[in-house]
């Protein structure tokens, strides 16, 4: 994108950063849209002076990715040309303030992109994998988790088999309803798939509840506990049927339930934790690191057992690892989000602070199609259950703009359809 002009003051450096002799500057910082795995991706160049040095980030939001590339384009990159590209923290601040109404995932996701570009840059600057700037490796690799789902508990176990057969020691199992719309699973729309592709079929929380926790538990039985299982209930239920639910999932022995509750009901969880026994993720939604706070900081101790981070949405590596520091010292593992619409950009550097961090404990891993290994050379894939960053300077991971021009993203509301998924009774669901 061609850069807006800016004033003499918008493009001064820091005061100190001539008193330290920086040379490198920030020329540009680009932005690129591109769909190979069929969800939009965001990606940001953040370009120098240095003839081929740049950093890549990742600003990937599937719900708002215009208004994303916008306070990119028309806001950030203006200010940020001139500046020394060492100086993350003073950037990282300067950007967020710059809103003055700070916050949401909208700004989240833009210093994101920004922000792990830097990172990516300083680290080829060195001539360092990004995880030696975060003090080196705690671990050989990150233990990944992959997704199946099915119909009943014979098709969901032979899928975590074979699952098993690939070398993970993790799978997120999601079980089908007949007749309903449900995360994560095909089957419940099967008699009409094209109306469940356009929202048409409905959730139903009490089929949900009846279905759903039996397979499971069956599921459990069939393939024994050489395996970590977990379940994704994606926000759907209220507090009350929150509660019920664990109860009826305590014999499948589940590693964690991922986002038992929304982001607006979060604080209930202190006291579900103190019903069940169950292990709880819960963060992918959250834009502040400040929304995880009280579910670390409760009178009898966190609220929770895993911080589901998305690096992108939080604002990037500078914040995401204060908060994995937090996490270390409350007893509180890390389970990054990491789907297909978090680019091949973000899990590269997702996964230089897991392997860095004390507090990890499980990494989610997108299966990439072969296109988005066209357009992002150097994507990561999971081998034997984990994922191991590159050792290359940098994140590791590039970008081939030819590529990425031949897969153009959907329009608008294409992509996600979210906001159309309704209740039996009519009403609007969340996610």
């Amino acid at each position: 994108m061609t850069q807006p002009d800016a004033s003499p003051e918008v493009l001064a450096p820091a005061p100190w950063a001539e008193e330290h002799g920086a040379k490198v500057r920030i020329t540009a910082v680009r932005t690129f849209l591109t769909a190979p795995h069929g969800c939009p991706h965001l990606i940001v160049r953040v370009e120098t002076n240095d003839p081929g040095l740049y950093g890549l980030g990742c600003a990937s939001d599937p719900q708002r990715t215009l208004a994303v590339r916008s306070v990119l384009d028309d806001y950030l990159a203006p200010m940020l040309v001139g500046r020394d590209p060492d100086d993350i923290e003073d950037i990282h601040r300067l950007m967020l303030n710059s809103a003055y109404w700070r916050g949401g995932s909208v700004t989240g996701n833009a210093l994101g992109g920004v922000d792990v570009a830097l990172w990516d840059l300083k680290a080829k600057r060195l001539g360092v994998p990004l995880h030696q700037l975060f003090g080196g490796r705690v671990r050989r690799y990150a233990e990944a988790y992959t997704h199946v789902d099915g119909a009943d508990a014979a098709e969901i176990a032979d899928k975590v088999t074979a699952a098993v057969e690939r070398g993970y020691r993790h799978v997120r199992i999601q079980a089908a309803v007949p007749g309903a719309d449900t995360y994560g699973a095909a089957g419940g729309g099967a008699n009409d798939p094209a109306a469940a592709r356009r929202r048409a079929v409905p959730w139903n929380s009490a089929a949900y509840l009846r279905t759903v926790p039996p397979v499971l538990t069956a599921v459990r039985e069939r393939i024994g506990d050489e395996v970590e299982l977990l379940h994704d209930v994606h926000e759907r239920l209220d507090p009350r049927q929150a509660r019920e639910f664990l109860r009826r999932v305590e014999g499948a022995g589940l590693y964690f339930v991922e986002d038992l509750l929304a982001p607006e009901d979060a604080g209930h969880f202190a006291a579900l934790r103190k019903t069940s026994p169950v292990s709880l993720a819960v963060g992918e939604l959250f834009h502040d690191i400040a929304q995880f706070l009280p579910l670390l900081d409760g009178a009898e101790g966190p609220a929770i057992d895993f911080a589901r981070i998305r690096v992108p949405t939080l604002g990037g590596l500078t914040p995401a690892r204060k908060l994995a520091a937090y996490c270390e010292l409350r007893g509180v593992r890390l389970a990054p989000h990491g789907p297909a619409d978090v680019s091949p950009v973000a899990q590269a550097a997702t996964l230089a602070m897991d392997i860095s961090s004390h507090a990890f404990g499980v990494q989610e891993a997108a299966v990439f199609k072969p296109a988005v290994h066209e357009v992002f050379p150097g994507t990561i894939t999971a081998s034997e259950g984990g994922l191991s960053p590159r050792e290359t300077p940098g994140h590791g991971v590039d970008f081939d703009e030819a590529a990425a021009a031949r897969y153009p993203v959907p329009e608008p509301l294409q992509h996600d359809r979210w906001a159309l998924l309704r209740n039996t009774d009519g009403s609007v669901q969340r996610a």
